[in-house]
């Protein structure tokens, strides 16, 4: 062909896409066509005439690149000779296979970046490629010459890349030792300034940015998962160190192309993906101005936040949050940088800069808010009103107005809750051999217990705050302390009125009455601050040293303090308490000891306080056999790992000191503490360390491996594959292991599931009610109330009121279904005691303390709640709040909006704006929210200040609304 025909078709070379019309007609043909090797196109796939142009030009370029003449396979007789690319004799040969290669370069682009099948262009490069790999071999050994041969060289090299990513060697990773190859040599290259004016424009190389994007994603995303391999291949194989940049130059370097890529591109979560990869997660900060802006930065943090969740490594967990708290600042958005901070367990210090940081008055009052209901106990002195929202001040009058809106203010009996005219015997509430009721002092106890956590923080009820004191003679001993103590949980958070109601009481000459008005004091005061600090001023002259208190005013002042007190680190509190547990002497009462270890363990939970650990740790070595022996003695376990629960490794030294206790308590101590370590952390190892504990079989003596079920459960909380691994798991324990791990499994299904009865969940302990071992089917009951707290469920109603037939004779068991009972219809349905909240992303540690408390008594019900110190039961009032969404205006006032309530999808790693509910209801505020529901708001007139639409949520105007009729006008 002679050049200046070579130079017409060069004119009218068309590099465009095959029409769907030839798409459609070569799928048809590609089905009946039965070639071995169906990549390599022939003519027996009778192709269209644009395809063969395309293939013709592709191997004219391939055969003036290689000079190599290429035979047609079905027509032996026609070949494609070298044929020089310009009309020019005098252009240089790298010249003329340069414009070559940029033929085989603008095809490759323009195909690859389409979404549909395999690109044409490799289809027809494939046979070429290794041909194509030889001519690379053979201009990179012929030295280094002038620009036209390194610029030919980075373009093959290029070109190799595209290709290597479907024909070459992928444990060799062709593909980005080619790409790597490319960098060098353009590297090489002089400023585009300095380049010969012999190298036409279109043959200039690209900016970096542009050669790694412009050939299309699937070949960006292919290169970033062998820059992880090759990465990790570094590190383990050829040892270079991961903080030092310098062994991995070539590789971040190219990491810099691609991350803004993506993010330009809506591929948020590849970017973070590749980033984690190299471990270089901080490069997001570095970015350009601009990459991260209001369009990108949610999805980008919620993938980050999300992906924490499974870091095992804490510093690498500290990372991720940090970059997205960072991001989070650099975007003002202070409410979710409040709720990452709290993730991160920021000193009151740090959040507190925070609060200063931001501007706007009423996202510090949401901010204020999300601390008040994460129990965080920062005194900001600056603005009383800021404060008074952090102390829960308002919370009292939020949650009445909630049950006056809901007509629920009616006091509830227990009967109410037994029903006990629909039961066929009747059980204790009627004796068909007499029309005379008998009371049972266990029967009212479980009444005082019912009628105080359904009426609870509505501030009235039929048995304690009428003024003839009636009920409170109808109980025995400790029997009256918890009737006392009941008017602290009906009064809740509201301390004021409370105080003056429990008042009279302390003055009685009954010490049990007394010791309850005492505890009353802490409960009423349970997650609020008050001025005037009331609860340390009346507590404090019965835990003193010295003091001539009775022993059972000591135990409820001590447990008044650590449940009004929870999770507030308040070091006066712990002068008070640490005496007592160090106590050592003869006369020293274990009760009081184990008391005050648990309650110092609420104060400080998850503070990894050393003065508070050390004193505990300190009893635990120098306790005598008996002490050890006590059955109350688990609660200093308990206490020391509340110290450091949801804090990882940093109890590491404290489970070796554990270890040197001889004491079967010492195994049981050091479980306890690793499990309350890590929860909510998915930590599989740590999962399978405790299910390793379990593969003993011991009959006796093995109150670590129910410690290690429970632990089981604590892991893998608020993790929805974590949990539903876990209920296999405890499927298994059921089938093949000894009673004491069977007792804790009814207890650790209800700890994944605190006020969410699922359907199977609820089936598996309902099962286990009616097991033959009294502890199980005491334990599964137990169970059945936390499962359901809070929620009225009507089919674990029923099931609870079948219990109470079944084990009408059963006194244990008959208590332990009237407590189910009343956590059921906790709070008349307006309260749970799910310690998560925040859409599930932050953990309320002194509820999931309080919680935890209650399971380890469980273990052992007979000694505790079944005896003397059913009171403990109050600290679940550490952990019971309203599960409300009520909006407000800026004013604090009420300000009903409508809103869709549903169940929340998982939106993480999505593009664009997904729907985050699912089969929706739309309802006006205030609104009742399950533990797996989601609100969103219904109308386009007001804006929320939070992000996520739970508790109190303050609304401002939307200017941007126009009211349907101004849009049409």
């Amino acid at each position: 062909m002679p050049p200046g025909d070579m130079k017409d078709e060069e004119k009218t070379v068309d590099v465009t896409m095959e029409s769907s019309s030839d798409k459609n007609a070569n799928k048809d043909k590609g089905k009946k066509s039965s070639v071995e090797n169906k990549d390599i196109v022939t003519e027996s796939n009778a192709l269209s005439e644009e395809d063969k142009a395309l293939k013709e030009r592709l191997e004219t370029c391939v055969t003036t690149l290689t000079g190599k003449v290429i035979v047609d396979e079905e027509n032996a007789d026609t070949t494609t000779a070298p044929v020089p690319m310009s009309s020019d004799a005098d252009e240089p040969t790298a010249l003329i296979q340069l414009k070559a290669l940029q033929i085989i370069t603008t095809e490759l682009r323009s195909a690859t970046s389409s979404m549909t099948s395999v690109p044409k262009p490799l289809k027809f490069l494939r046979p070429h490629y290794d041909d194509l790999v030889k001519f690379s071999k053979d201009i990179a050994a012929s030295g280094d010459g002038d620009v036209e041969q390194i610029l030919l060289k980075a373009r093959m090299a290029d070109v190799l890349s595209v290709l290597a990513m479907t024909f070459g060697n992928s444990e060799e990773r062709d593909s980005l030792n080619y790409k790597l190859e490319a960098f060098v040599q353009y590297d090489r290259l002089p400023a585009q300034a300095s380049l010969p004016s012999s190298i036409p424009k279109e043959l200039l190389p690209d900016s970096k940015d542009d050669n790694l994007g412009s050939w299309g994603h699937e070949f960006v995303r292919s290169l970033a998962g062998e820059i992880g391999q090759e990465y990790n291949d570094r590190v383990t194989k050829k040892g270079a160190n991961p903080e030092d940049d310098v062994p991995f130059t070539d590789l971040l370097g190219m990491v810099d192309c691609i991350v803004p890529f993506h993010i330009a591109h809506n591929a948020e979560a590849e970017a973070v993906d590749l980033l984690m990869e190299v471990q270089r997660l901080k490069k997001l900060l570095s970015l350009p101005e601009g990459a991260i802006d209001e369009s990108n930065y949610s999805r980008m943090c919620l993938y980050l936040i999300k992906s924490a969740d499974f870091m095992a490594d804490p510093d690498d967990l500290t990372e991720v949050l940090s970059v997205a708290y960072q991001i989070f600042l650099n975007q003002k958005q202070y409410f979710d940088a409040m709720r990452t901070a709290l993730r991160m367990g920021k000193e009151e210090d740090e959040l507190k800069t925070l609060i200063d940081d931001c501007d706007d008055e009423l996202v510090k009052k949401q901010m204020c808010l999300l601390l008040g209901r994460h129990r965080v106990n920062l005194e900001y002195a600056e603005d009383d009103d800021l404060n008074e929202l952090i102390g829960n001040a308002q919370l009292s009058a939020q949650f009445l107005q909630l049950g006056r809106d809901l007509d629920v203010m009616e006091a509830k009996t227990p009967e109410d809750i037994y029903k006990s005219h629909l039961a066929e015997t009747g059980g204790f509430s009627r004796r068909r051999d007499t029309g005379v009721q008998v009371d049972s002092a266990r029967a009212n106890l479980a009444s005082t217990f019912v009628n105080a956590f359904v009426n609870a923080g509505f501030g009235q009820d039929k048995l304690m705050t009428p003024n003839d004191n009636e009920w409170l003679y109808k109980n025995k001993e400790h029997g009256m302390m918890s009737a006392a103590a009941s008017l602290g949980s009906i009064l809740l958070w509201n301390v004021e009125e409370g105080l003056t109601q429990i008042d009279k009481f302390l003055y009685s000459s009954e010490d049990y009455v007394k010791a309850g008005a005492a505890l009353a004091i802490g409960i009423v005061s349970s997650g609020v601050r008050n001025d005037a600090d009331p609860v340390l001023a009346l507590l404090q002259e019965h835990v003193e040293e010295g003091t001539e208190s009775s022993h059972i005013m000591k135990c409820a002042a001590i447990t008044g303090l650590g449940i009004a007190y929870a999770g507030s680190k308040r070091e006066d509190v712990m002068e008070l308490l640490v005496p007592i547990i160090e106590n050592t002497e003869d006369n020293a009462n274990m009760l009081e000891v184990s008391l005050a270890a648990l309650a110092l363990g609420m104060i400080y939970v998850g503070s990894c306080d050393d003065v508070a650990g050390t004193t505990m740790l300190q009893r635990l070595m120098e306790s005598s056999e008996a002490d050890l022996n006590h059955s109350h003695a688990r609660l200093l376990c308990v206490g020391l790992a509340l110290l450091f629960l949801g804090k990882l490794d940093q109890c590491d030294a404290m489970v070796e000191a554990m270890g040197t206790i001889e004491h079967k308590i010492g195994k049981y101590g050091a479980i306890v503490l690793e499990t309350c370590a890590y929860a909510r952390s998915g930590n599989v190892l740590e999962v399978q360390q405790m299910l390793h504990h379990c593969t003993e079989h011991l009959t006796e003596d093995a109150d670590h491996q129910a410690a290690a079920v429970i632990g089981i459960a604590l892991i893998s909380l608020g993790e929805d594959v974590g949990s539903e691994m876990t209920v296999r798991t405890f499927d298994h324990l059921l089938h093949y292991c000894e009673l004491p791990i069977k007792r804790a499994v009814p207890l650790a299904l209800s700890l994944m599931y605190i006020s969410n009865p699922e359907f199977s969940v609820i089936d598996t302990l309902s099962r286990l009610s009616h097991d033959p071992d009294a502890e199980i089917s005491q334990n599964a009951i137990m169970g059945l109330g936390i499962v359901s707290a809070g929620t009225n469920n009507s089919r674990v109603a029923g099931l609870l009121r079948q219990l109470s037939e079944f084990y009408n004779k059963e006194v244990g068991h008959i208590f332990c279904v009237r407590i189910a009972q009343g956590l059921l219809h906790m709070g008349k349905g307006l309260l749970t005691l799910n310690p998560i909240h925040s859409d599930r992303m932050l953990t309320n540690w002194p509820a999931l303390g309080a919680i935890v408390t209650l399971l380890h008594l469980c273990l052992d019900l007979k000694t505790s709640l079944l005896d003397k110190t059913h009171y403990l039961l109050y600290y679940l009032t550490c952990a019971m709040h309203p599960r409300m969404l009520i909006t407000v205006d800026e004013d604090m006032t009420w300000k009903p909006v409508t809103v869709r309530v549903g169940q929340a999808v998982e939106t993480v790693g999505q593009a664009g704006k997904p729907k985050t509910i699912t089969g929706f209801q739309t309802h006006t505020t205030p609104v009742l929210l399950g533990s797996k529901e989601r609100a969103e708001l219904g109308t386009e007139e007001v804006l929320s200040v939070a992000s996520v639409l739970e508790g109190i949520v303050i609304l401002k105007e939307n200017p941007d609304y126009e009211p349907e009729g101004d849009a049409d006008k």
